[in-house]
């Protein structure tokens, strides 16, 4: 008998479901993607499936705060962060997975567990009854959507997510791009050359930038047209409109990097990072594009390196929905008009994969508590769970809520005036014993 409901297979959804159904509890996990119905950005069935980045970004949890998320996840028996882990690819110091073998794995593990029934089909309207998790994501329904505008009185938000280029690897010219981790560094799974960088000078960075504000871009629809963009996942023609020196401080930055072909530094690089365990798919790091199809090919060609460039995938453009979250859920993310259903993931504003499956974690901790009738203790804000959490529940502003990735500046501050240069690292020791404390009283 299914004591919980979850709408949407994608990383929260497979998360949640994960830790209801390790807590002995029997999961509905509802997933359109198989049934015939298909979104504009996923191209596969999976569980899980990672549909931009290949990365969970950076793993350190000295000194990142998605990195501290990790860490935390992992102590709470994340299925995202095992099967991140057993599915990674070198990439410096970030978490860069194998895109089809981790929803392989998702996907199997879930399917296979006892206490879940996994069923492809699309769900039109919200359950007005039964525990209830939404974890649609960004690209929700329309009709699910409506259902969930018409629950709360309000309309949903919504911007844009471009996803970026991936690159066959025997297609790129390695006579004039070298592999090089920034400053060298070396990751747990890699040897300092992790990406591929193909270098730029002046005249030819000058050219491109030109390339990418005269290049025909994706036409919006009458309805996008004042939807705004996510500032952590811009098109680089929206950052190239900014000013010509953007793109050079941002994805393009030379810093760090010697040109192992001439020993001298380059005006600009172009980063690509391995996409799958076999090496042969790269994509471009940062080069989220809303270009068009042909336009992108000519341009992308025209970076040294890439001349022959083939491509396994373009750029592409897609339109994310989520809910003002501190205006409608309360401090376990129940809709305040309808405790029974609660959202998880990035319906709910917070922004990035790993994001998206700790908040799936979260409530799939408090569903479980809330069955076994046993308090959920309060998430500590110093915690990377607890300020992601705060962020979402109550800590932003709802009058102009946008979507938010975990960071320190979600953290309160220390009691302690601390230095700049050990301001992380004291908010990670903060974090961890207080992590520690709040995992102790964590009914499991």
């Amino acid at each position: 008998m299914t004591q919980v409901h979850i709408i949407g297979g994608g990383l929260a959804g497979s998360e949640a479901a994960w830790q209801l159904a390790e807590a002995g509890i029997k999961v509905r996990l509802s997933e359109m993607r198989g049934s015939g119905d298909m979104t504009p950005a996923h191209q596969t069935d999976g569980l899980a499936e990672l549909v931009c980045s290949n990365s969970f970004r950076s793993d350190d949890a000295e000194k990142n705060a998605v990195g501290l998320l990790h860490q935390e996840m992992r102590a709470l028996n994340s299925i995202i962060m095992g099967q991140g882990d057993k599915n990674r690819l070198p990439a410096g110091s970030a978490l860069a997975v194998d895109r089809d073998h981790f929803s392989d794995g998702v996907t199997k593990a879930l399917s296979e567990h006892p206490n879940i029934e996994l069923v492809r089909e699309r769900i039109d309207r919200l359950p007005e009854s039964g525990l209830t998790i939404v974890a649609t994501g960004p690209l929700t329904a329309m009709t699910l959507a409506e259902s969930i505008g018409a629950a709360t009185g309000e309309d949903s938000l919504a911007f844009f997510d471009a996803i970026a280029p991936i690159v066959y690897k025997d297609s790129i010219d390695m006579d004039i791009a070298w592999m090089q981790s920034r400053w060298d560094k070396v990751g747990p799974e890699g040897d300092g050359k992790d990406y591929i960088n193909c270098p730029m000078d002046q005249e030819q960075y000058e050219a491109f930038i030109q390339g990418l504000l005269d290049g025909e871009k994706t036409d919006f629809k009458e309805w996008e047209k004042n939807t705004p963009y996510f500032e952590g996942c811009m098109p680089i023609e929206v950052m190239a409109s900014r000013g010509p020196e953007t793109l050079r401080f941002g994805p393009m930055k030379p810093v760090g990097l010697t040109n192992a072909h001439t020993g001298e530094s380059a005006y600009a690089v172009v980063q690509l990072r391995q996409d799958n365990a076999l090496g042969t798919l790269w994509n471009m790091v940062g080069f989220q594009t809303k270009l068009k199809y042909g336009a992108q090919s000519d341009l992308l060609r025209s970076i040294p390196g890439l001349e022959k460039a083939e491509f396994a995938r373009m750029g592409g453009l897609h339109r994310n929905t989520f809910i003002n979250a501190p205006k409608l859920l309360d401090s376990q993310l129940r809709l305040q008009k309808a405790p029974h259903i609660r959202f998880a993931g990035q319906i709910t504003g917070c922004e990035g994969y790993v994001e998206s499956a700790a908040v799936g974690l979260m409530v799939g901790r408090m569903v479980a508590a809330e069955i076994r009738d046993e308090a959920f203790p309060e998430l500590p804000q110093t915690t990377a769970f607890g300020a992601l959490l705060s962020h979402i529940t109550g800590g932003a502003d709802a009058s102009d809520y946008q979507p938010m990735n975990v960071n320190f500046g979600l953290f309160p501050p220390t009691e302690v005036r601390v230095k700049k240069k050990f301001r992380k690292e004291a908010y990670t020791n903060r974090a961890r014993e207080d992590f520690a404390g709040w995992q102790s009283r964590l009914l499991n």
